[in-house]
């Protein structure tokens, strides 16, 4: 996922986006999980905020990139609340970076 851009809050469309997912997987995921609570605008748009976005990102994460069942997903944050999963992730990613960065140094040195 794209970094988040400095916003108060998010439409469905731009949070889809960031994911990469139809909006309406979005509105699924709402249902399925009580972390998820968007605000809604005075003509009922779902607003996000950085933490709903974080909460998604954690869900995506269990659910696609792990391929976690929903109900699997569910209790795996019941067991770690979404925040210390949250570093897990952020540790994950900060280390598929830097196996990127070496990787590419490596064939560049390779040349």
């Amino acid at each position: 996922m794209e970094e988040t851009p400095d916003k108060l809050f998010f439409t469905i469309s731009e949070v889809a986006a960031m994911f990469k997912v139809n909006a309406s997987l979005i509105r699924f995921w709402e249902k399925e999980f009580e972390v998820l609570k968007p605000r809604k605008s005075t003509k009922g748009n779902r607003l996000y905020t950085k933490k709903d976005i974080e909460n998604l990102r954690v869900i995506y994460h269990l659910v696609k990139e792990k391929g976690f069942t929903l109900q699997g997903a569910k209790e795996k944050l019941k067991q770690k609340p979404v925040d210390e999963q949250n570093k897990n992730l952020e540790a994950i990613e900060k280390l598929q970076r830097v196996k990127t960065y070496l990787l590419d140094l490596k064939k560049r040195l390779a040349e």
